[in-house]
């Protein structure tokens, strides 16, 4: 019995604003609270508060036949508790119901497993506590940050305990393989991998308001029926996609909302189709095949790699040095700094800086409150450099006292 897997990820970083050469000293302030609340307003009344009551209203229609993933960053839940309880009141609404999970992931979004495991897994644990406290819910399956994976991340995943993790389904990879069955990393032993099939996925968050696709307009009947086309074929659809695609990416006038309040019903009229979160896909199904990924691969960009994060001079330069400080960061034992620290690990500070050009640079464009790649680096780099200037200053009374 074939089924849907939905999944979407809620995240909202803190932005830093502009920066200067002439506050580092003065202000030790980094974040554009009023560009961040600005940004979370509009996102909540486009996407979060009407996709939210749409997802709810489903989720009754069907008789808890319909249900749904989300994995939402601690920035961004910490955002929602700050300015936007509503929001946060919708989606503890949701896990009410019994038909929503929650997924574990890093607490600030970021690439702490590249670059330290001890910060990996204090934010893995730190985002859990954040989930079981608002959702009531223990996670038993990780999603890394931007779906980074690859082999060694699943073993270390499925040493933490999980029972799964979610990656993006590439095409190098899988070898003319489905993407709609149940995998594994092959020096894992249990952990399953999930993977999405990013054609179906990206049908619906980046070709559906697009007017020079050959199947615009998308009807939610078509859409089911090429879902429907996968039985025989395989055993879960994994549909992920970032959640503001309703609303923000696309937007209401496109008509994504009529086509989500419509789809999981033409979907549910072929008998053997059902929905199920990410625990019960993975606890529904066997493992099918191994999926070999030397490589940390991610769902972003045409490479499906980290060269939306990593790769040019100034990405490396910012994350290497930023990373540099944890230890004198820890040693400090300031909650303030250390917070501070901590939000500049959100990997939302390193797309910003990309040079890419074409369509892949046009959408880190859309995404960054910034001129150019290079404010980003510049504000980045003045803000570290005055977080540096504050941990030798906590430094010296301690090396006065050896």
């Amino acid at each position: 019995m074939p089924s849907i897997c939905f999944y979407f990820q809620v995240h909202q970083p803190y932005r830093l604003k502009e920066y200067s050469f002439f506050d580092i000293g003065t202000d030790h302030y980094y974040f554009d609270d009023a560009k961040n609340r600005e940004v979370l307003d509009k996102v909540s009344e486009k996407c979060y508060l009407p996709t939210n009551r749409l997802m709810l209203e489903l989720i009754e229609k069907h008789q808890g036949k319909f249900k749904i993933s989300y994995s939402i960053s601690g920035v961004a839940l910490e955002q929602f508790e700050a300015w936007r309880p509503d929001v946060l009141q919708s989606f503890i609404e949701l896990a009410n119901t019994g038909c929503v999970e929650f997924i574990a992931e890093t607490y600030y979004h970021s690439l702490a497993y590249i670059f330290s495991k001890d910060e990996f897994q204090k934010q893995i644990e730190q985002h859990r506590q954040l989930i079981k406290k608002y959702f009531k819910q223990d996670p038993k399956v990780f999603r890394n940050t931007e779906l980074q994976y690859n082999n060694e991340l699943a073993k270390f995943i499925e040493d933490m305990g999980y029972d799964a993790i979610i990656c993006e389904g590439v095409d190098r990879l899988l070898q003319d393989r489905s993407p709609n069955s149940i995998y594994k990393a092959p020096n894992t032993n249990r952990i399953k991998s999930l993977l999405k099939n990013y054609r179906l996925s990206d049908d619906i968050a980046f070709r559906f308001s697009d007017r020079n696709w050959s199947e615009w307009p998308l009807t939610a009947e078509t859409y089911a029926k090429w879902v429907h086309a996968v039985a025989g074929h395989g055993e879960t659809i994994n549909l992920f996609m970032d959640y503001e695609t309703f609303g923000e990416h696309q937007w209401a006038q496109s008509g994504i909302f009529e086509f989500l309040r419509y789809m999981p019903g033409h979907v549910l009229k072929h008998p053997d189709f059902t929905f199920k979160t990410v625990s019960e896909t993975a606890a529904a199904y066997p493992i099918r095949d191994t999926y070999d990924a030397h490589q940390l691969i991610s769902w972003a960009d045409t490479e499906r790699d980290l060269s939306a994060w990593l790769g040019n001079p100034m990405q490396d330069e910012s994350i290497a040095k930023i990373y540099a400080l944890e230890k004198d960061i820890y040693q400090s034992n300031d909650k303030e700094l250390i917070d501070a620290w901590k939000k500049m690990l959100t990997s939302d500070h390193y797309y910003y800086m990309t040079t890419k050009f074409w369509a892949d640079g046009d959408v880190h464009k859309y995404f960054s409150p910034y001129e150019s790649p290079y404010d980003a680096y510049i504000y980045f780099m003045n803000a570290m450099s005055d977080l540096s200037n504050q941990l030798k200053k906590k430094a010296q009374p301690r090396l006065k006292k050896k």
